[in-house]
């Protein structure tokens, strides 16, 4: 069994790095999650619930191969928890595919940090067990340095995630002061109009 943990903080409040987390798949940073599909969701208590399926493709080595005998679009379960009261969010997921010689479970944790305002800390943690296959060691020790460079790939797509909900922020902000700009200048016209027509002689 292998275990491996890690941390990261975002420079970013907890309410957008949640939502990132949820807007992270497709993308061009991470291309090795191929496609999710939410099973189940519904709120208990206050807390919003997800099961999602997600599909992955792990690029597996030749002599990885060998041992699983394919290298496929793998799928994993994943559930996580959101409780905004508290502003915490928690995943859980675990493999299904490769399940008898391979167990991957992987859990994130995302609170806001307890000492920097405005940011987000991360805590990641994953248990490797392999069974039943040779070089169980060699194995475990591989997809821990897997799920170590996914990791920083996974950062790097949260972080483009944010980039893209800022922008759109910005437009739409830009949006609405353009929309308020012009309503501004019609009510304007419309009280000039009104004055015209009041003060206008004989009216």
């Amino acid at each position: 069994m292998k275990i491996w943990t890690s941390e990261h903080v975002f420079s970013h409040p907890w309410e957008t790095v949640v939502t990132a987390a949820w807007r992270k798949y497709p993308n061009p940073m991470n291309p090795a999650v191929v496609g999710i599909d939410v099973v189940d969701r519904r709120v208990e208590n206050g807390i919003l619930r997800t099961k999602r399926l997600l599909s992955t493709e792990w690029g597996l080595p030749l002599w990885a191969v060998r041992i699983l005998g394919a290298d496929q679009t793998c799928f994993a379960l994943e559930h996580s928890a959101i409780d905004p009261s508290k502003k915490l969010m928690t995943s859980q997921s675990t493999n299904l595919t490769f399940c008898n010689e391979l167990s991957i479970m992987e859990k994130l944790t995302y609170t806001p940090h307890p000492s920097i305002p405005g940011s987000t800390l991360l805590k990641q943690e994953a248990v490797i067990t392999v069974h039943g296959v040779p070089l169980s060691s060699y194995f475990e020790e591989f997809i821990s340095k897997t799920i170590s460079v996914n990791a920083n790939k996974g950062r790097l797509a949260m972080e483009w995630v944010i980039g893209k909900i800022n922008c759109e922020v910005q437009e739409l902000t830009k949006s609405v002061d353009g929309l308020t700009a012009s309503a501004k200048r019609c009510i304007s016209e419309d009280l000039k109009s009104s004055q015209y027509h009041f003060q206008r002689p004989g009216s």
